[in-house]
């Protein structure tokens, strides 16, 4: 059988792969991992002195970097292209306004935040414009920060799963990521944090049905693809019915806006 998604020119899968999480945003929510707040301390040290810092979690989806981010004396916006996922940040952060916009046409003012911060999306953006609109957006000094959690498949069983799953969301396609020279910007710092994440088989299935690569694929191929990897899953000898731990990585990449001219 021909893989319809092997058809598809380059420029309209990864567009189609880019607008894919809004029809599962309720699962998104749920399945995806949190952010170490160690590795969200890192990303605001910049401006770790500043009093009431204001803060954007630009691309939120959910919101699952905006639970990171809340906290007494800061403020806090979003903005989300996706109309389902805004919904479902909505649901989830109702105290966090979330703002219709994308990274290379942000709904905000000059200077108007003293962080940007995305959480799993920068890949999906039109890198230059949108290092311009946040270089635009942010204070003088202010941190630009970029975040992905990713397994970790340095670990053997970990490659396995990746193998099984087709799935890029792991270390060693990320871990050449980063931000992209700027003269707005400092050259970029980067850090990586180690994490593990209580799991079953059954849930770590669901996290890889939310990834990009699985939810473009029609609904046979998904289904054929989910129960490959709930099987490998489960054979596993510490997977089986119970937890276990998955061990992913947090890959942070950091710069401060220049001095306006």
């Amino acid at each position: 059988m021909v893989d319809p998604l092997a058809e598809l020119p380059e420029p309209e899968l990864r567009a189609r792969r880019a607008r894919s999480f809004g029809e599962r945003a309720a699962e998104y929510a749920v399945h995806r991992p949190d952010y170490p707040a160690g590795a969200v301390r890192w990303c605001l040290e910049p401006v770790r002195d500043r009093r009431q810092p204001r803060l954007l979690d630009l691309a939120a989806g959910t919101g699952k970097l905006t639970s990171a981010l809340v906290g007494p004396g800061r403020e806090v916006v979003a903005v989300e292209p996706d109309p389902a996922m805004r919904a479902e940040f909505a649901r989830r952060a109702p105290g966090v306004p979330v703002l219709a916009g994308t990274a290379e046409d942000l709904p905000l003012p000059d200077a108007a935040v003293d962080a940007v911060l995305v959480g799993q999306a920068f890949h999906w953006f039109d890198p230059q414009p949108a290092l311009r609109e946040a270089a635009r957006v942010l204070s003088a000094g202010g941190v630009l920060a970029v975040l992905w959690d990713v397994l970790d498949d340095r670990v053997g069983w970990v490659a396995g799963l990746v193998d099984v799953a087709e799935t890029g969301v792991c270390r060693s396609r990320f871990a050449g990521r980063g931000l992209p020279i700027h003269e707005c910007f400092t050259p970029p710092d980067r850090a990586e944090f180690g994490h593990v994440w209580r799991r079953t088989a059954e849930s770590v299935t669901a996290m890889i049905g939310t990834h990009s690569l699985a939810l473009v694929r029609t609904p046979a191929d998904r289904a054929a693809l989910l129960d490959r990897v709930l099987a490998y899953l489960r054979a596993r000898p510490d997977g089986g019915e119970g937890e276990f731990a998955l061990p992913l990585v947090t890959i942070a990449v950091r710069a401060a806006r220049r001095q306006r001219r």
